[in-house]
């Protein structure tokens, strides 16, 4: 710590001028620090500003970047679990339309052709199933094929381990329904083997073709007969069951990826409030020490000057 000094002129010393001029150079200094964070908007440029809080903020923002790239997978699967949802929401409200047409062809009241009718009307709303099934496509991929599955990182553990979300839409998913989740129309490619048996199998309804709507005519009212249309509606309402139960669990799946968003929200938005803290200059704190020393600067440079000038007079006494 300086200390003021008196009779510190010598030949080769002048005491008094040097403390004066160091006190220039450090409060110089202070000024460029100053204008550098004021510039920069950061208090620490360099690690040597703060050893500590330079690890710290790297690490924080490195952490950060990470939960940025997690927020935009959470919402990327968020965008697959909408698409898929409405359109099973879709099917279900089509199926339901089926039902309907096939309910009042079980009456006996009417004649053969309503029931052809009704039969070719289902059929229209049945085709449109697969229309709603062939295009529910995200990033090129087929979702309600019955082999859609996918993992979204959108979390990281303490050791910066992967957290993952699952949405499994395919057909061994036993969470969507009893036999699968395939529910294509297409018998040709919508089928399983059961006893070395191939059968037909819609919304993980086993036996159930939506194709033989079509087959109804009047000589042949075919699933739309007395003997097998209840069972038909049977069918369509299992079906409908399976739709609104892969719905249900798109739905979970939704819900806790909004969750995981909102988490995520949060947790950037504290870690950019603690990286700030650490990181970024506080512009009016830096504003007042500028003036200061700016203050100072000018105050050293007028006892710099007098010092000289004293030592000056000190050398004429003895001339």
């Amino acid at each position: 710590m300086p200390s003021p000094t008196t009779l510190g002129t010598r030949i080769r010393t002048n005491i008094p001028s040097q403390q004066a001029y160091d006190a220039l150079f450090k409060t110089s200094s202070e000024i460029a620090q100053s204008q550098l964070r004021l510039s920069s908007g950061r208090r620490i440029n360099a690690a040597s500003d703060d050893v500590s809080g330079f690890i710290t903020s790297r690490s924080l923002i490195s952490r950060n970047s990470s939960l940025r790239s997690s927020l935009l997978s959470a919402g990327e699967a968020l965008n697959v679990t909408a698409i898929a949802n409405d359109s099973f929401d879709n099917i279900h409200g089509l199926l339901k339309g089926i039902r309907s047409s096939s309910l009042i062809a079980s009456s006996d009241s009417l004649g053969t052709d309503e029931k052809v009718s009704l039969a070719k009307a289902a059929y229209r709303l049945a085709q449109q199933v697969q229309f709603i099934v062939d295009s529910t496509v995200f990033g090129g991929k087929q979702l309600l094929q019955g082999n859609f599955s996918a993992d979204w990182t959108v979390g990281l553990r303490g050791d910066n381990g992967f957290l993952e979300v699952e949405l499994d839409l395919s057909s061994l998913n036993s969470d969507l329904s009893q036999d699968g989740s395939n529910f294509n129309l297409n018998s040709t490619t919508n089928q399983i083997t059961i006893d070395s048996t191939e059968v037909n199998i819609f919304a993980g309804v086993t036996g159930l073709d939506l194709e033989n709507l079509n087959d109804v005519m009047e000589s042949n009212l075919g699933i739309f007969n007395n003997e097998n249309i209840y069972i038909f509606i049977d069918q369509i309402g299992e079906a409908m069951n399976n739709v609104a139960i892969a719905g249900a669990y798109v739905g979970g799946i939704q819900q806790r990826l909004k969750s995981q968003n909102q988490t995520l929200l949060s947790q950037i938005t504290n870690y950019d409030s603690a990286i700030s803290r650490i990181d970024d200059a506080d512009i009016a704190e830096e504003q007042l020490n500028l003036l200061k020393n700016q203050f100072l600067q000018k105050t050293s440079l007028n006892s710099l000057t007098q010092a000289n000038a004293n030592s000056l007079d000190y050398f004429r006494l003895f001339v």
